[in-house]
């Protein structure tokens, strides 16, 4: 293949896969606007439903375009799903615990039980992350990710996955800094699981964990199971103990995926679903 030809296979990727997003991103909109007058949390956990499924359906689409296979993105369950997806709630849930423990050691935060905490609402919000973990693994981590991996190689793609990934987030509300420092390096965490895995299962069980646990302990501006109380005075600096903490925490878990069978999985340009 020449040169040209490489950069216009190249430039007709990114191309799909940029449409690709805009398109879940209108469909998204599409479905906010027939939710939103319902009470939350429903409305939110019937339009993270719909979004999971137009994404799927459009991946369908999408997938067929390229003359690839669903087996190929890694968003059909295979022997080791169930097994992935343990692996991913697992290690999401250290990970928040290693988060919680370096904010603690610092001091200053204290972990208080919420009074009345009901069990409906854990439920609730339990399922309402599982579903956000599986739109978005889909829509980041499935046909957009290894279709560029396939075309431009696994870092290329992780980085433009983790931009757009950042911009979505930007526009649902996020400061600049929460968007790429924060969305965008999860996103690097949640790319490098699917790469190696070769699926979404572990990056959705990681995903969902991550966000479930920091609700749980209150790290979600909002009470959960329990309440994050920062000593007066110290609020600004416990909120820069939480930002490098993350980044610890996130750049240890993406190194650690890095190592794992490095030569066999990550280097490669073209990984196999």
């Amino acid at each position: 293949m020449s040169q040209n030809s490489k950069i216009t296979n190249w430039k007709y990727t990114l191309g799909r896969v940029l449409l690709f997003c805009i398109v879940n991103a209108i469909l998204l909109m599409v479905g906010s606007a027939l939710t939103h007058q319902l009470a939350r949390p429903w409305s939110d956990i019937l339009l993270a439903g719909l979004a999971g499924i137009f994404v799927f359906s459009v991946t369908v689409l999408f997938v067929r375009w390229e003359g690839l296979r669903l087996s190929d993105v890694g968003v059909i369950p295979g022997k080791l799903t169930f097994f992935h997806l343990v692996i991913g709630v697992l290690i999401g849930t250290l990970l928040v615990g290693l988060h919680v423990a370096l904010k603690m050691i610092y001091g200053h935060l204290s972990l208080n039980i919420t009074p009345d905490v009901r069990f409906s609402s854990v439920v609730i919000t339990l399922l309402l992350y599982c579903l956000l973990a599986l739109r978005e693994e889909l829509a980041f981590r499935g046909y957009p990710l290894r279709s560029l991996n396939y075309g431009i190689g696994a870092w290329k793609a992780q980085i433009i996955i983790a931009m757009i990934f950042s911009l979505e987030h930007l526009a649902g509300g996020y400061t600049w800094m929460q968007a790429f420092f924060g969305a965008g390096i999860g996103a690097i965490l949640f790319g490098i699981a699917a790469l190696k895995t070769k699926g979404i299962a572990l990056p959705i069980g990681l995903h969902a964990a991550w966000n479930f646990g920091q609700w749980c302990v209150g790290f979600k501006n909002e009470p959960g199971i329990w309440q994050a109380v920062v000593e007066k005075g110290y609020e600004a600096k416990q909120d820069q103990i939480g930002f490098i903490s993350y980044i610890l925490v996130m750049g240890l878990a993406i190194l650690s995926f890095y190592f794992y069978q490095h030569k066999t999985s990550i280097d490669s340009s073209v990984i196999h679903g």
